[in-house]
């Protein structure tokens, strides 16, 4: 029975600060739970290589010796090792292309892939997730990102108080900040070309909780997606409020039968017999927040077309969108790809379809950071690590010698896992087709 975990240093990204497991419970599993706990020495880690030392763990160079090895983002495509077992991040379930290499590679070397995003229970709910941290950072980046902007305009809001999230010592400091611009705004008011300022937010989930958690630090106020159609054509709103609305499903889409009725579960099941509707929010709001799930099949809520046909009339009232969700090419089209904390916002501009990082040019800033979480390094990996606690130790002893039917671990644990000695699994079989 194995009692050797690794926790790996993260090198994916420069800023990616984040740990699976922090000392904290690092110190639990060794002196409750009896596991021996190698830890690749970092200099960039949020918690350093002394704190993981004084828990009982032990510094090393590579965690080789550890059969079962932890980690967050993905592995380089030459670190794994034949039949060892690995769990992080891996971005594969939905076939992302610039993935498809690294999976080739684990089915080769016959390893075991579990994946922290298909931790859930039996009804689909994920159990292990950095999304509301994700929500948080991409919230306070977003009202960032949106000060420096209007500034391009000419135009000063007390929103250029705020920071990018990463230079806050901690998620209270980020808070107080914000709070403090709540006040001044509650009591002085905002320019009146930015009135109503307004922030759209898609889902209702983790990610959708934490970027609203922020918002609700300014004065702001809650009005309907229909409610928010006719919200420009009030003459007498105050400039000290601001206005949020929450898009779900049937709000952006609609059966593309005449006469057909909106039905959640069909919608997931079935989403090409559904059109999007979303577009015509857009017009309507300042920020907009993209914190739902997507894949191809749904329909988008942004596309180039609808960019392009708006700064032909004349600038659009939406200046930021913050796109947490971060497809490429996905559900907000123009976001082409993920960015990194150093290099956070671009303009895209709608008539040349290119795109210019920075603050300035013509067109809509998105905000599309790849590791929101990261922004936060401390707070999201304690939060990550009480999730995943209760299931390290029967993941560390699992015997994986055994048939995929006959492994005794969790339920949530054994539904997130993709590869068993390099075969996908009965809920995964479906991956095969995207490394052929």
């Amino acid at each position: 029975m194995n009692s050797i975990i690794g926790i790996r240093h993260e090198d994916k990204y420069v800023m990616e600060r984040r740990v699976a497991i922090i000392p904290e419970h690092a110190k639990l599993l060794i002196e409750q739970q009896g596991l021996e706990i190698l830890v690749e020495s970092s200099p960039k880690r949020i918690f350093t290589d002394a704190e993981f030392t004084a828990a009982g763990a032990k510094i090393v160079d590579n965690v080789r010796k550890a059969p079962v090895i932890f980690g967050v983002k993905e592995m380089p495509i030459d670190y794994f090792e034949d039949e060892k077992t690995y769990i992080f991040f891996s971005h594969t379930i939905k076939g992302q292309e610039y993935n498809m290499p690294l999976l080739k590679k684990m089915v080769e070397k016959k390893i075991n892939l579990f994946d922290y995003e298909r931790v859930a229970d039996d009804e689909g709910k994920r159990l292990i997730f950095f999304g509301k941290f994700a929500g948080l950072a991409g919230m306070i980046n977003s009202l960032w990102s949106l000060g420096q902007r209007l500034m391009e305009y000419g135009i000063e809001t007390p929103f250029l108080k705020i920071q990018q999230a990463h230079n806050y010592n901690s998620l209270e400091e980020a808070k107080k900040v914000i709070s403090d611009v709540g006040e001044e705004i509650a009591e002085h008011g905002l320019p009146a070309e930015l009135t109503p300022l307004t922030i759209g937010f898609t889902g209702y989930g983790n990610v959708s909780n934490g970027a609203q958690e922020i918002a609700a630090l300014l004065p702001i106020k809650e009005v309907s997606p229909k409610e928010l159609l006719t919200l420009n054509e009030h003459n007498d709103l105050p400039n000290n409020v601001l206005y949020k609305v929450i898009f779900k499903e049937w709000d952006m889409s609609v059966p593309k039968e005449e006469d057909g009725k909106f039905e959640l579960q069909d919608y997931y099941k079935h989403p090409e017999k559904y059109k999007g509707i979303f577009e015509q929010y857009l017009p309507h709001l300042t920020i907009l927040m993209n914190c739902m799930y997507w894949d191809e099949r749904y329909p988008r809520i942004v596309t180039k077309e609808w960019v392009k046909e708006a700064f032909s009339k004349e600038t659009p009232k939406l200046t930021v969108i913050g796109d947490v969700t971060c497809d490429p090419d996905g559900s907000v089209e123009i976001t082409h790809k993920g960015t990194e904390i150093e290099d956070p916002v671009f303009v895209y501009n709608p008539d040349t379809e290119n795109t210019t990082m920075g603050f300035q040019g013509k067109g809509i800033l998105v905000m599309a950071v790849d590791i929101l979480p990261s922004e936060l390094p401390r707070e999201s990996s304690i939060g990550f690590s009480n999730a995943l606690l209760k299931y390290i130790k029967p993941i560390a002893e699992a015997d994986y010698s055994l048939s995929f039917e006959a492994l005794n671990i969790p339920g949530p644990i054994k539904n997130s896992m993709i590869l068993h000695q390099g075969n996908f699994t009965p809920d995964y079989e479906y991956m095969k087709e995207f490394i052929k």
